[in-house]
């Protein structure tokens, strides 16, 4: 693991911004810390051995729009995006536009080390292997066309009641299908299912 990496963090909340710092620096990491995705954008094209953190919802630009505009000027760095539960298709967009990872709020130190773990690990630019993904799909078509519709719902951020209305099924009977849905993905939690789904290239949202 590269021992020079620097991690920015965007947010325009100053507790937020100082708690992450502190945190990150407590773990022997470097952190740089930006008030506004406008801030960060005028230091992001020159930046090399960097990762982000950045909040999805900022006044001046949001997490996706920073995304997007760091693709545009080919300055996209290991990302992962800090997104609240109502959030979930927008935290979906931003791993469209790159993002690594999401976390969804409240989360755990742990949970943030854990991804910021497996962001300085892309820094060493190894494409993902094929076989990952084939192993993916796998999983996929072992869902039962019903799990697959279910999947898809949670994914695109839908509360297990709408999920029941749209497919006109009790939410017992969703909670029994996200369960199997999880179990037999392999996936530990929603962020990870998101991913698995983007990696098959499975359409979500």
């Amino acid at each position: 693991m590269p021992d020079d990496v620097v991690i920015h963090i965007v947010d325009d909340e100053e507790p937020v911004r100082k708690s992450l710092a502190f945190l990150l620096t407590m773990s022997g990491h470097v952190a740089r810390v930006h008030e506004s995705a406008t801030a960060f954008l005028k230091v992001a094209p020159g930046l090399q051995n960097a990762c982000l953190i950045t909040d999805l919802r900022m006044p001046d630009m949001s997490g996706v729009e920073l995304l997007q505009r760091l693709n545009e000027h080919g300055a996209m760095l290991p990302a992962i995006v800090i997104t609240g539960h109502g959030d979930v298709p927008m935290a979906v967009e931003a791993m469209k536009a790159g993002a690594l990872d999401f976390i969804e709020k409240p989360f755990s130190d742990d949970t943030l080390m854990e991804a910021l773990s497996r962001a300085i690990c892309e820094l060493d630019k190894r494409p993902p292997a094929a076989a990952d993904a084939a192993l993916v799909r796998g999983r996929v078509e072992q869902l039962s066309e019903r799990e697959q519709q279910v999947m898809r719902r949670i994914v695109a951020g839908m509360p297990n009641k709408t999920i029941a209305f749209e497919l006109d099924i009790s939410p017992r009977t969703v909670e029994v299908h996200r369960a199997n849905v999880m179990s037999k993905m392999q996936a530990r939690n929603l962020p990870e299912l998101v991913r698995m789904v983007l990696q098959a290239g499975d359409p979500v949202g």
